[in-house]
């Protein structure tokens, strides 16, 4: 459980302290990503909670759900629709079910 919480602190100290910026033509294609990535992640530790973790469903979902995201993002954006509000508030709320789950599996035991 160290391991985890020693890269999550590493990463918010590189992104925090990292001069990078976006234009802001990629600013919704990056968001939809990373609720895509948040919402696995929850997935993979409810299943691994749950006992049946899987690494490759894990990896697969991780890159395949983030690129079909951005993929809907971009037809959106061509066919002038906010697709991705949609694929904001269906992440948003599998990651609300997943963190649910998640505190009701750690509060059982």
């Amino acid at each position: 459980m160290l391991y985890p919480l020693f890269g999550l602190l590493i990463g918010l100290y590189v992104g925090l302290n990292m001069p990078l910026s976006l234009p802001q033509e990629y600013i919704k294609f990056l968001s939809i990503a990373l609720m895509a990535a948040i919402d696995a992640v929850l997935g993979g530790v409810r299943s691994a909670r749950e006992g049946n973790y899987d690494n490759q469903i894990f990896v697969s979902g991780f890159f395949v759900n983030a690129i079909v995201a951005m993929i809907l993002c971009y037809f959106g954006e061509r066919l002038g629709i906010d697709l991705y509000f949609v694929g904001i508030l269906a992440f948003g709320l599998r990651i609300f079910q997943n963190i649910a789950i998640i505190r009701r599996l750690y509060l059982g035991k």
